[in-house]
């Protein structure tokens, strides 16, 4: 019982916050909701090549000549490796990549591109530059480095685990 009131009554607090919060939006919520809604314009042109955006953006990572080793993948798109396996195994099922043995490490894999991965590839490439060219025709520049300026400091800030430093929790 005594864990069900604890629960019970921090999100009554949570509540209170939130609703606080409403009247002023905040960072989190607008950077999650900004990303939901570009992921969701992605897939819906993905599908028309029946594709997804996770598919799109691991050809976009993978290096057109030479390929990419297949350890560098997951921390150069911050992807887990079983969710990033599942993903190549896809693409190598549909034609998109092929594996190759590393000649520098034998024991790692290369992920090249097939020609179908480069179209692909391509197709990818031009929906990022029309939505980026299309972002631009409605903010400045000015703005735009602004933007990458705030999103550089958050990053900064969480990779250096400054947000939550010298806080401590009390429990209900």
């Amino acid at each position: 019982m005594h864990n069900f009131f604890t629960i019970y009554y921090a999100c009554i607090i949570n509540l209170y916050i939130f609703e606080a919060m409403e009247k002023q939006k905040s960072i989190d919520h607008e950077l999650r909701a900004t990303w939901q809604a570009i992921a969701k314009m992605y897939n819906e042109q993905a599908v028309k090549h029946e594709s997804t955006m996770s598919t799109a953006f691991v050809l976009l990572n993978i290096d057109s000549e030479k390929g990419t080793p297949s350890t560098a993948l997951g921390p150069l798109m911050g992807m887990e490796p079983t969710s990033l396996s599942r993903i190549l195994k896809n693409m190598e099922d549909k034609g998109a990549i092929s594996r190759e043995k590393n000649p520098e490490d034998g024991r790692s894999v290369i992920i090249k591109l097939t020609p179908y991965g480069k179209e692909m590839r391509s197709v990818s490439k031009g929906h990022v530059y029309q939505f980026n060219n299309k972002v631009k025709e409605y903010i400045t520049e000015e703005e735009l480095e602004n933007f990458f300026k705030v999103t550089s400091t958050i990053n900064k800030l969480i990779a250096n685990k400054k947000v939550f430093e010298g806080l401590q929790l009390k429990a209900i």
